[in-house]
């Protein structure tokens, strides 16, 4: 049975660890059994990024900001976001996205996806 849980009673997880793309998730949705949903908490350090850009063909993604600020690339354009700022990554939006920490605190915010079987994820070359 899912019962609630307090973010600081999780372990978080850590990805790319001394590279340019480290980040810590809380992977909250995953407490007592995987989840249909993803829900994390994640943690972007200053210095780092999630690239490679990508998108995805069937899946739908959500990102809100709990604090610190980061640069979002989606497709061309570059967006500033900060605490309170939120976007969704439609399914299919051929547009790549990766955000870049370039401040000097670190930037939370929590993802929400689904995790479609069938989903194809999309990295084009263009995309850093």
């Amino acid at each position: 049975m899912k019962r609630p849980v307090h973010e600081s009673d999780v372990a978080a997880e850590s990805w790319y660890v001394g590279t340019s793309r480290e980040i810590r998730c809380k992977p909250l949705c995953d407490v007592g059994g995987r989840a249909k949903v993803g829900f994390g908490l994640m943690e972007l350090p200053s210095g780092s990024n999630t690239t490679p850009g990508h998108w995805h063909s069937q899946e739908e993604e959500h990102l809100f900001v709990v604090s610190g600020a980061a640069t979002l690339h989606l497709g061309n354009e570059a967006f500033e976001l900060k605490k309170g700022s939120y976007i969704c990554f439609p399914a299919g939006q051929a547009a790549p996205h990766h955000i870049n920490n370039q401040s000097g605190e670190p930037f939370v915010f929590i993802i929400v996806g689904e995790r479609l079987k069938n989903d194809e994820v999309t990295y084009p070359t263009s995309a850093a």
